[in-house]
């Protein structure tokens, strides 16, 4: 009995040994088939049609001016692609040369058409204006203007020429800064320098605080401004904005430019503590000539 036990066993383990073997070697060939029908078939890949569209690389806030290097190229689907982002296409070859931002945007996200403003659009010098400030025009010339050398984006001083009466029979020319590092925002009605070539211009028009704006409306009416150009390398932001209490303000009389007027004397000033001095009496002198009264005050000096 144990002698069949053990053949019947021996004989049962060859049999499954070989099945396993037939059925691993059906299973190898048939992988190879496989294999070899993939490799002869080409892999089928979809590929998605792709159009770049503007994406920003960092907060933008209003108003500011656009450049590309601001922004990056970002392939977009063009299926259902919404007609207002900013294309290679669509964006042309100007570019984004003078625009400003209208509304502020944030790191990236795409750029539309609806956010852009450009030179000449309605609306566009209120885009360009910083938060609380003004824009105020002021007539120029070829000498107030520097012979057409101001440009948008530029900074200047202020001047005010006008005449001064010291007494009925005095008058003196003076010249002072009333507003010191203005940004000029538009010449005539261009508000862009990418022209680069100097124009005679009739108007600059200058980004202002309030205060300034009212300062400037009562110098148009006291006598002639001129513009005076600042460097541009001072100011690498160009963030900074006038204001009539500006410590570079400076004056210059008449008799500071030409010898052959006589200087004008400071006040004297009171000691620190000391009651002012009242004015003196006014003395008033009646001389006739030929017949004609001519009424003449003076001061009473006193002893």
């Amino acid at each position: 009995m144990r002698i069949k036990l053990l053949l019947l066993l021996l004989v049962a383990g060859g049999a499954a040994f070989g099945a396993v073997t037939v059925a691993r070697g059906w299973l190898e060939d048939r992988r190879a088939e496989l294999l070899a029908l993939q490799a002869s078939e080409p892999v089928q890949v979809e590929t998605i049609d792709t159009v770049e569209v503007l994406v920003a690389k960092e907060d933008l806030p209003s108003g500011t001016f656009l450049n590309l290097d601001q922004f990056v190229w970002t392939p977009f689907p063009s299926s259902n692609l919404p007609e207002t982002y900013l294309t290679r296409a669509t964006l042309g070859e100007e570019g984004l040369t003078g625009a400003v931002i209208r509304g502020a945007i944030t790191s990236g996200e795409p750029l539309t058409s609806g956010r852009v403003i450009r030179p000449g659009d309605r609306g566009f010098l209120a885009a360009v204006l910083r938060p609380g400030l003004r824009a105020v025009s002021v007539p120029v010339d070829a000498t107030t203007g520097i012979a057409g050398f101001v440009f948008p984006g530029d900074r200047v001083d202020l001047l005010l020429t006008h005449e001064i009466e010291l007494s009925q029979r005095v008058k003196r020319l003076a010249t002072e800064t009333v507003l010191t590092d203005i940004r000029v925002l538009a010449v005539d009605q261009r508000t862009d320098d990418t022209e680069g070539e100097p124009t005679l211009a009739k108007t600059a028009t200058l980004e202002v605080d309030s205060k300034s704006a009212e300062v400037i409306a009562v110098a148009l009416r006291m006598g002639r401004l001129s513009l005076a150009l600042r460097s541009l390398a001072q100011y690498p932001d160009a963030l900074a904005t006038a204001t009539p209490s500006d410590p570079q303000q400076t004056y210059t009389w008449d008799s500071q430019a030409s010898r052959l007027l006589p200087p004008i004397a400071a006040p004297a000033q009171p000691e620190r503590g000391a009651p002012a001095k009242p004015a003196p009496p006014k003395v008033t002198v009646t001389v006739f000539r030929r017949g004609q009264a001519e009424t003449v005050e003076f001061r009473d000096s006193g002893s």
